[in-house]
């Protein structure tokens, strides 16, 4: 074998890996230079949550994956993807999954575009009782999904206080108005628990707006919603961005709700069914391997092609 293939062999380049990662050691170890100082306390800072990605994100992932190509019901033995073949060819679990894309998609849409006028009213304008409409509109953040969905039971259920007024108003049935349990209500219960998610990162974006520039415009004779569309808009469309980007995986993620209203079967609803009727562990591996591939992967599209400000 000639040297320029033993160089590019798999041994020597296990060799240099290790040689790299040894080296990167002794430099934390033992640091010469100040940038090697900073890098060792980089890692440090870092090394509480790498531990915590390791063993609560990593791990588990890893043994979901295992779990879903597994050829038995019990043990990670083996390998089959007949778990993927039934989730892309069975038509009921794509159904599902385009249950969970429009309603997320479309409740996503109507939240964010709740929240940009929100933001705009809370951060331009100087509200009487700023704090208590703050508090107002961040307080679903801290109810649980089953929570919001009670909360719509009471407002719009058969015996719900807007069902009622709006029947006393029309005279029908309470039963004909009341729409909690349905596709609707379903809906109104994410935009409830998605609004205030869009709203915070709003309202540090029109933290960030250059007042200048507006008043500029102003000046010029150009309408509030003309210095909005051509001066605002534009400094704010990354937030606009990060906004959607977080509330669509909020709402793919949302499960609580559903326990409570069950009217549509979206990918989180199925994943518990799968785990609890029949427990088809396999089946549920698979369901949540690719909730985990299509949310990251779709966040990483997200942030690549955009100049949204927004974890992963």
């Amino acid at each position: 074998m000639s040297d320029r293939h033993a160089e590019n062999s798999p041994l020597s380049t296990l060799r240099a890996l290790t040689a790299r990662v040894v080296g990167a050691f002794e430099t934390v170890a033992n640091p010469v230079t100040e940038r090697e100082r900073e890098y060792r306390r980089i890692v440090a800072l870092c090394a509480p949550f790498s531990v915590l990605l390791l063993v609560a994100g990593l791990y588990p992932l890893s043994e979901v994956v295992r779990i879903s190509v597994s050829t038995a019901q019990y043990e990670s033995v083996g390998f089959s993807l007949d778990a993927y073949a039934t989730l892309f060819g069975d038509p009921y679990y794509r159904r599902v999954a385009f249950n969970s894309l429009w309603l997320t998609t479309g409740t996503t849409l109507v939240s964010v575009g709740l929240a940009v006028p929100i933001a705009h009213a809370l951060e331009k304008y100087d509200l009487p009782g700023e704090d208590l409409l703050v508090t107002l509109v961040s307080f679903p953040i801290s109810l649980p999904g089953i929570v919001a969905a009670f909360m719509i039971l009471v407002l719009f259920g058969n015996n719900g206080v807007v069902t009622a007024v709006a029947a006393a108003l029309t005279g029908s049935r309470p039963t004909d108005l009341a729409f909690a349990v349905s596709v609707p209500g379903l809906f109104v219960a994410f935009v409830y628990s998605m609004v205030p998610r869009a709203t915070l990162i709003l309202r540090g974006t029109y933290a960030e707006v250059d007042s200048a520039a507006e008043e500029a415009a102003q000046a010029l004779g150009a309408t509030p919603f003309e210095t909005f569309r051509h001066v605002t808009l534009p400094q704010i469309r990354p937030g606009i961005t990060g906004a959607l980007i977080l509330t669509f995986r909020t709402g793919l993620a949302i499960f609580g709700t559903l326990v409570v209203i069950q009217t549509l079967v979206v990918w989180t609803l199925q994943l518990s069914r799968e785990l609890g009727v029949g427990y088809d562990v396999q089946v549920a591996g698979a369901m949540a391997t690719v909730y985990f591939a299509f949310t990251f992967l779709f966040t990483v599209l997200g942030l690549r092609y955009t100049s949204a400000e927004v974890g992963i």
